[in-house]
């Protein structure tokens, strides 16, 4: 009996747990089916969601054109990239804009521009702030730069707001009084459902409201939407709850729905369009002729005629959307490159160099980058101030980095100039001096020494250069005239020296001493008489000396007095033509030949010595003859070159 108790009891207990089984299955699939429902009702909802946000924004943009209709042609203007252009382009393009286009047109295209333009040009003003501060760290001045483009374009803009303020006025008031026609068209609308009245005159009278609903004009866009909808419900309700002839009003419905049937067609190309920009414009204007111009079709077609349109109106949104996907990605590109600009001009902030060329190079590579950063596209814009602060952070720092190098060679330029202005005073002290002779060669130093001195401050520079050219310019100028008289006085003593050389290749001496030593003296001193001739004519020296040379050998003279007068008129011809150079290598010459004869003269008396001091020594042969000989001669030169020596050293003295 307990088993089968137990039996029993296990059976009920195992038909529960079935029953539980197929409940939970059951409460399982409920589930699912709920989640399903709800996964469905999220995606339709996301669909319709999706579908309304392409409704909305052509919505909204079409009320806006509504409210002014030249913003319906500002899509025939191409949207420049402004932030790529230079400031001297951007005036251009924003005076263009100004003087050919509609002031409302052009709303967006001048917003870019002024953005654009003011970014570099502040950019552009806070370099020369701190070049300024740079070149004048100690000046109380206020700084100030004259931009004569950025007057321009005040000027441009200016002209820009006026027309935009006097359009403003315009159209506010036409606004006001074409909403009040509007709302009253509607309130007649809402009247004409008057079973009283006869049919014809009823349909005159809501043809005639649709005649001045057409012609009534812009309202404001908050108001475009409200109002058109309630225009549209009330134009339904006549068409659907009046009884009027029913041929006319399903001809009419007919043509409507013809009509909204091509814009479904032509939609369907548009989607097919490689412009969508284009394309998404055309469509704007389609939901403006679907709303503003077509009537309503027959209940039966309503709503899905208008399902067909808002489908392939979220087609081409989301085509659009892909678009700007793209483009947001080109834009990421953008920043990526702009960031390594940026990290680019930050690295040169560090990189130190000692010499004004280097900076040079350094500068610019940063221009070249600078260059770079405004000629690449757009950013997004939710980075776009931080990108430009960026910017302008390091190129604010490597200036900082580069006036620091300045700052410090500011001394050295001033010093410089100090230099530069002593060599301009010294010059001009020296500039009417008429000793061409001494003056020439430190006229020239004072010229190298020029070129030695490095670079003085900009401001000063063009001045400096032009007072130090100017007094060389002059001296150099007297010394090529001067030049020019020497020439002319020196051929004319060329020609007097020809002329005089073939007169004393006649001359003979008379054998008396005295009378011939004064005739070759007279000779001498009238080829003096005669002038300096030009260097390229200093052969005929050589001729006059050969002609002397003779006549001292044929006249009984010592050969120390012959000797030292050839070389007194030697030295004086040297000496009058003002070969310093040829002077002082005689004077070399003469200095090595007395050291030679100096030492062969202590040669030969210590030879002498050996000989005087052997067993021999009382009588003295031939041999210590001749050497006393060659002494005694050695000497008499010796004597001779010394003479020569101190008559050069008296000259240099003179």
């Amino acid at each position: 009996m307990l088993e089968e108790t137990n039996d029993n009891l296990s059976q009920p207990t195992s038909e529960a747990d079935g029953g539980n089984l197929a409940n939970d299955n059951q409460a399982k699939t409920n589930t699912e089916t709920d989640t399903n429902q709800a996964e469905n009702q999220s995606v339709e909802n996301a669909v319709i969601s999706k579908k309304q946000q392409a409704l909305n924004e052509i919505e909204a943009s079409n009320a806006e054109e509504n409210e002014d209709e030249t913003l319906k042609e500002r899509h025939e203007i191409p949207m420049l990239d402004y932030d790529t252009l230079s400031m001297e382009v951007l005036v251009n393009e924003l005076q263009k804009l100004v003087s050919n286009e509609k002031v409302m047109s052009i709303k967006d295209h001048v917003e870019e521009i002024k953005k654009a333009f003011l970014s570099k040009y502040n950019h552009f003003i806070e370099e020369k702030k701190e070049e300024f501060h740079a070149e004048n760290p100690e000046s109380t001045e206020e700084f100030q730069y004259h931009f004569p483009l950025k007057s321009k374009f005040d000027q441009v803009y200016t002209l820009y707001k006026d027309n935009k303020n006097t359009h403003f006025k315009s159209l506010q008031n036409n606004l006001k009084n074409n909403l009040e026609t509007r709302l009253a068209i509607v309130e007649e609308l809402k009247e004409l459902i008057n079973p009283n009245e006869n049919i014809k005159d009823t349909l005159k009278h809501f043809n005639e409201l649709r005649e001045r609903w057409n012609n009534a004009g812009a309202i404001p866009k908050d108001k475009y939407n409200h109002v058109w909808n309630n225009y549209h419900f009330h134009v339904e309700n006549f068409y659907d709850y009046l009884h009027l002839d029913r041929e006319a009003r399903d001809l009419d419905f007919k043509h409507n729905l013809e009509q909204k049937q091509k814009i479904i067609a032509r939609v369907e190309e548009l989607l097919q369009e490689q412009d969508i920009n284009k394309a998404f414009r055309e469509l704007q204007d389609l939901h403006r002729i679907w709303k503003e111009e077509i009537g309503p079709v027959s209940r039966e077609f309503r709503d899905d005629i208008w399902n067909q349109f808002s489908d392939l109106t979220k087609k081409m949104h989301d085509k659009r959307e892909i678009l700007f996907e793209k483009i947001r990605g080109t834009e990421q590109e953008n920043l990526e490159k702009k960031n390594a600009i940026i990290a680019q001009i930050e690295e040169l902030a560090t990189i130190k160099v000692n010499a004004h060329s280097q900076w040079l190079i350094q500068i610019e590579k940063v221009e070249a980058l600078r260059e770079s950063f405004f000629s690449t596209g757009k950013v997004p814009s939710d980075v776009n101030e931080a990108t430009w602060a960026a910017f302008k952070n390091a190129v604010r720092n490597f200036n900082t980095f580069k006036n620091s190098f300045y700052k410090d060679i500011k001394k050295e330029q001033n010093e410089n100039l100090n230099k530069k202005n002593a060599l301009v005073a010294k010059a001009n002290e020296l500039k009417e001096s008429n000793d061409f002779a001494a003056t020439t060669p430190i006229m020239k130093q004072i010229q190298e020494d020029w070129k030695k001195i490095g670079h003085v401050p900009r401001k000063y520079s063009d001045k400096v250069w032009s007072d130090f050219k100017a007094a060389c310019n002059h001296y150099f100028d007297r010394l090529k005239e001067q030049k020019s008289e020497s020439n002319a006085e020196e051929m004319e003593a060329f020609d007097k020296k020809k002329a005089y050389l073939e007169s004393i290749k006649e001359f003979q001496l008379v054998g008396e001493h005295k009378t011939d030593l004064d005739a070759i003296k007279q000779h001498i001193e009238n080829w003096k008489s005669f002038g300096k001739v030009p260097f390229t004519r200093r052969h005929i020296e050589g001729k006059f000396n050969k002609i002397l040379d003779a006549l001292f050998d044929k006249l009984s003279l010592s050969k120390k007095d012959s000797d030292m007068m050839r070389f007194t008129n030697k030295i004086e011809n040297l000496s009058e033509g003002g070969d310093n150079r040829k002077i002082e290598n005689e004077k070399i010459f003469i200095i090595r030949k007395i050291e030679d004869l100096q030492n062969e003269i202590f040669q030969l008396e210590n030879n002498i010595q050996f000989f005087t001091n052997t067993k021999n020594a009382k009588k003295e042969n031939s041999i210590v003859l001749e050497v006393r000989k060659n002494i005694a001669i050695h000497k008499e030169s010796l004597d001779t070159w010394k003479e020569k020596l101190k008559q050069l050293r008296n000259l240099n003295q003179e």
